[in-house]
């Protein structure tokens, strides 16, 4: 049953009861999706999928309006590179680079996508990480993406984590909200199952695996155990949760696979960019190659794509 908190509905949920991972088992079944062969006209399909999920990103230090607004320009030009090709989902960026973002994709569809609440540490008082969020969205993002409080969580402060994701979701007003759970933090797939578990029942419209900053990132596994998550609350809840596998993914072979889980896993109603997404900021340019080797025969440099 449901239970509304302001305008974020939350579902009640005991998360020491999470189910344990077989992580033998989760191997296993990981291998076979491992070994498919996707070939001719279903690899390309796949692949043009694929380059409509990705979340195209830039998330340095470094980072000025100048190249936020060269990724935007490579995110919207995409069929200059050849015609039709679908655009990418998303861009994302550090909240100070929203307002550049949003007006350098005006009018193409392209979703703007901001992370918040201190990444990729999270290590900042909820206050802190509120005035993050609603920055970016009064800055026009239109989806956030989170970090957990993971010391919390391995504290085993499980209601911590769940009250500051819910308080989150209701900052972002009408954006919608990506949970990132950094796995590679998190140890153990037992672990990874349950912050899935806590992100759902407050609110997340999407989990995600990582930041992109800590190694090992988003593994087939851990994926795996986060599609089970999702199919399983959805099964229990009927609400529908978006799944978003970033850092690591960098070649087409390994972002098929990810597609070809989440085909047998979840099925095909969530195989669009509305509830599936990949976080990178290098497979663009390794899908673009490949499609271009599809229907043309022939492998284009990597010089002939820019960078971001």
């Amino acid at each position: 049953m449901n239970k509304t908190n302001g305008t974020v509905t939350t579902v009640p949920y005991d998360f020491t009861q999470s189910p344990r991972i077989d992580k033998v088992g989760v191997e296993e079944r990981v291998s076979r999706f491992q070994k498919r062969s996707v070939k001719n006209e279903m690899k390309l399909q796949g692949l043009k999928m694929a380059l409509n999920m990705i979340d195209l990103t830039t998330l340095e230090g470094k980072d000025t309006p100048g190249k936020v607004k060269q990724m935007c320009f490579k995110a919207a030009h995409l069929h200059d590179v050849h015609p039709g090709l679908p655009s990418v989902a998303a861009v994302c960026v550090y909240p100070s680079m929203v307002e550049t973002a949003k007006k350098a994709v005006e009018g193409t569809g392209i979703k703007v996508a901001s992370v918040s609440t201190a990444f990729p540490s999270g290590q900042a008082p909820l206050k802190v990480k509120l005035m993050d969020t609603k920055f970016a969205v009064e800055s026009g993002a239109d989806e956030i993406d989170m970090v957990i409080s993971r010391g919390r969580f391995l504290s085993g402060d499980y209601n911590f984590v769940f009250d500051e994701i819910s308080a989150i979701k209701e900052a972002c007003g009408t954006s919608r909200l990506k949970v990132i759970l950094e796995t590679g933090e998190l140890i153990t797939l037992d672990n990874v199952r349950r912050a899935s578990d806590i992100a759902m029942h407050a609110g997340a419209d999407f989990i995600k695996t990582s930041t992109g900053k800590i190694q090992p990132a988003a593994t087939l596994q851990v994926t795996y155990t986060m599609l089970e998550a999702i199919r399983d609350f959805y099964e229990q809840t009927g609400i529908q949760v978006g799944m978003k596998p970033a850092g690591g993914i960098s070649n087409s072979k390994l972002a098929l696979h990810n597609l070809i889980m989440v085909k047998e896993v979840l099925g095909g109603l969530w195989l669009t960019n509305e509830w599936f997404r990949f976080g990178a900021s290098s497979l663009a340019n390794d899908v673009l190659m490949q499609i271009l080797k599809a229907e043309t025969g022939v492998y284009q440099s990597s010089d002939y794509f820019s960078i971001d």
